[in-house]
């Protein structure tokens, strides 16, 4: 496939890397520049958008709109272009992407996912894909290199977008019970990995557990996904109850320490930061 790509973060350059390896034509656009083996950088949005798909990883609702909506750029899509987007996005948003498209005649599969950066790199992304299934299925041999697994989701584009926001929201959580299980524990006697292996060993060896309560363990909080972004994540899960009438307690409650923990300058750390803020008892 021809195949653009917008967006050469961390996510994004790992994508664009795997799509080039297997053979893919990757042409890339990336507000500050940069490189990627294999990726021929291109020097505008547009220039991405005349494949048969473009890929887009953007930080959020924000950079979208300024890229492709503010600017016009989705009119100037070759014809029967798919673009896939990958963001973790707002519903709300997801729904204007889905008329802005319609309007422009471009073909839109949102495709959110799940995984940091090293697991991007292996190519093995868990993908929340949904829109047209003839779309899906045109884009496929595209998410079949970037993901390990793609998860059908409907036909309605915002459901992976709602999808991917609970998923966030809840890994939140399980940082959150880490945190306040640990609080308790150690001040007990009982050691941090002491209780962290009985925790994998029995009730919670799911990845999310698996994944940060080894940052937990070190107390090593380099980012792979940062707070401030676990952050906007939870805003947008908070967005989406309050658009469904829905009343979600813990949303509430770890929002609000998620939010502590960045305004005690812990946002450019890993999100898993918000445990070790917890076990110390906010400070």
């Amino acid at each position: 496939m021809d195949i653009g790509i917008i967006g050469l973060g961390a996510m994004g350059s790992a994508m664009a890397r795997n799509l080039a390896a297997a053979g893919h034509t990757v042409k890339a656009w990336n507000r500050s520049g940069g490189r990627v083996e294999g990726v021929t950088l291109v020097e505008t949005p547009a220039e991405a958008l005349q494949g048969d798909a473009v890929l887009t990883m953007l930080a959020d609702d924000a950079a979208i709109r300024s890229v492709l909506l503010d600017s016009g750029v989705l009119g100037q899509a070759k014809p029967g272009l798919i673009h896939v987007g990958a963001s973790t996005i707002s519903v709300a948003f997801a729904r204007e992407l889905v008329e802005a498209h319609a309007a422009a005649g471009v073909r839109y599969v949102s495709a959110p996912v799940l995984g940091r950066p090293d697991v991007a790199a292996r190519g093995e992304l868990n993908i929340l894909a949904a829109g047209a299934p003839s779309d899906i299925d045109a884009v496929r041999p595209l998410l079949e290199v970037i993901g390990a697994r793609i998860w059908d989701l409907g036909t309605e584009p915002p459901a992976a977008n709602a999808a991917k926001v609970a998923c966030n929201m809840m890994i939140a959580m399980a940082i959150e019970a880490m945190g306040e299980a640990l609080a308790l524990t150690e001040a007990n006697g009982v050691g941090r990995d002491q209780f962290l292996e009985l925790i994998l060993g029995t009730l919670f060896g799911s990845r999310s557990y698996q994944v940060y309560s080894a940052n937990i363990a070190k107390g090593d909080y380099e980012p792979g996904f940062k707070a401030v972004l676990g952050l906007k994540d939870l805003r947008l899960a908070t967005e989406a109850a309050e658009a469904a009438n829905r009343s979600l307690p813990m949303l509430r409650a770890v929002h609000a320490r998620m939010t502590e923990t960045v305004e005690a300058g812990l946002g450019e750390k890993d999100w898993s930061a918000m445990a070790e803020f917890t076990i110390s008892g906010g400070k």
